[in-house]
């Protein structure tokens, strides 16, 4: 038998760990759980996470009428109601705001595949649906294109809505993106991105495939699985690009040896040089007045940037500390 009050005391809890986090400020971020094949649990609005009781929760319908609770329901329930008649075996949905991944949204800057396990294994391709205004039938149909394939969305210039079987599970998807993508920001800071090579890639897919975990990359043909192929298709309607950070692309008809093609064809058929090629043959990384990318052979942080090759041995160390002071100076305000 369910027990209600059990699952208000885990929204609460989970909201305390939202705030916590910095994931959500103020009145930001909302939960919800559902309870029945008509009855849904939900946080109200214009409430703190990190300060809610059991009491202070609502019910709605599946149209997002209020059954019950003497507080207003969430404004954007209508966006968790979407997830839940699209995904049957949803059963919990987290909206918050965590500003790493938040950030990826803002510059639109897909997150980068094949760099840490964990994320290969629990999320893999994570998209970024359009900007909507928050609220209303039109924002959580932003979603829809991609709940069946993730159990994460970011949602440009706005936050994440992440979804699974319980309230943590779905909380832990914006965790594991929001600590990833700010791994991804140092590593970037300090230079340059390593890759995953091919076979390292496909031996995680293969786990992933063992343990029972979908992943679509494992449906698709002719697809790049470090390249963010997956949700390529929305990309032009929401303005996504690389230009951060530049993937590998494998040569799928090469030697399979998992190692980079010197240059590769993308989607629109254009060629691309591969960002492992050396400098010469890369792009510059972007700054504040261009659209430009960072080729490997330069380090930057913090607006530093300086073609090592072309330094001395003294002046290299130089710049390598520069580099440490700049990080040490960033991790100190986090």
């Amino acid at each position: 038998m369910l027990n209600v009050h059990k699952i208000k005391q885990e929204i609460c809890d989970i909201g305390r760990r939202i705030y916590q986090r910095g994931f959500a400020a103020a009145n930001d971020g909302n939960i919800s759980y559902r309870l029945g094949p008509n009855e849904v649990l939900c946080t109200p609005t214009m409430i703190s996470k990190g300060f809610m009781k059991p009491e202070d929760l609502c019910v709605v319908d599946m149209e997002g009428k209020q059954l019950s609770g003497h507080r207003k329901r969430t404004s954007e329930i209508m966006l968790h109601l979407a997830i839940m008649k699209a995904r049957p075996d949803v059963k919990a949905v987290v909206h918050c705001h965590p500003p790493h991944a938040t950030a990826f949204g803002i510059a639109r800057e897909p997150i980068p595949q094949c760099v840490l396990p964990e994320v290969e294994i629990f999320l893999g391709d994570v998209p970024i649906a359009r900007y909507e205004t928050p609220g209303g039938e039109e924002f959580a149909k932003t979603v829809l294109p991609f709940v069946e394939k993730t159990n994460i969305v970011i949602l440009a210039n706005h936050g994440t809505v992440s979804f699974g079987e319980t309230v943590e599970r779905a909380y832990w998807w914006a965790e594991i993106l929001d600590a990833y993508c700010r791994i991804l920001m140092l590593a970037r800071g300090l230079g340059r991105i390593h890759y995953f090579t091919e076979p390292e890639a496909q031996a995680l897919l293969q786990l992933k495939q063992k343990w029972g975990l979908k992943d679509p990359r494992l449906e698709l043909t002719n697809c790049d699985i470090c390249a963010n192929d997956v949700f390529r298709d929305s990309w032009k309607e929401t303005g996504v690009q690389h230009q951060a950070f530049q993937p590998p692309r494998y040569c799928k008809s090469g030697s399979g040896d998992g190692q980079p093609s010197g240059q590769s064809t993308s989607q629109s058929g254009k060629a691309e040089a591969d960002p492992a090629q050396p400098a010469a043959t890369g792009a510059t990384r972007q700054s504040g007045s261009g659209g430009q990318n960072s080729s490997p052979g330069q380090a930057a942080a913090g607006g530093l940037q300086v073609s090592v090759a072309q330094l001395g041995t003294a002046e290299q160390e130089a710049l390598v500390q520069a580099i440490t002071d700049r990080v040490m100076e960033i991790l100190a305000r986090m």
